[in-house]
């Protein structure tokens, strides 16, 4: 048995726990999976792996993040949906939307899911999703300044 199998993009426990190298008790063992498995279903899903790795956000990062959340968020509801996006995101220069291949509710749909959770494919974006999707873009930055920048133009905050 493999520790992860990549092509069901999760891990069972009891490969886990088979698997695992360090010289740990049980009780070692399990604390580290439930610490992994954030849903509680039994098994870590590949997104929950990566997320356990992630370092944490540096307080500048999540106040930037924090920014653009809030100028997407229009109502201030906590969430992101199409409506509150129609206020903030022009799909007139969208390649899709000048060659009619897509309508303006096609694109903004898409844009949202690129922020949604695999397991909450709902049309809106909740903090906890956005959080999430930066951490993860995060995560492959060095540098706070870079990212910063990148957020600025990004939401043209």
């Amino acid at each position: 048995m493999a520790f992860m199998d990549l092509g069901d993009n999760f891990v069972l426990w009891m490969t886990m726990r088979a698997n695992i190298c360090l010289k740990k008790s049980s009780r070692k063992v399990d604390e580290l999976f439930r610490m992994l498995d954030k849903d509680g279903s039994g098994t870590i899903i590949f997104d929950e792996f990566l997320c356990a790795l992630r370092p944490p956000l540096s307080p500048s990062r999540l106040a930037v993040i924090k920014k653009a959340f809030a100028k997407m968020d229009k109502t201030g509801d906590g969430k992101i949906t199409l409506e509150d996006l129609r206020n903030v995101y022009q799909v007139k220069h969208d390649a899709r939307y000048m060659s009619g291949k897509a309508t303006e509710d096609q694109i903004l749909r898409d844009f949202l899911k690129t922020f949604e959770a695999a397991n909450s494919m709902d049309g809106v974006v909740t903090w906890d999703e956005f959080l999430s999707y930066y951490s993860g873009v995060s995560a492959s930055i060095d540098s706070d300044s870079y990212f910063e920048l990148m957020m600025w133009k990004a939401y043209n905050l």
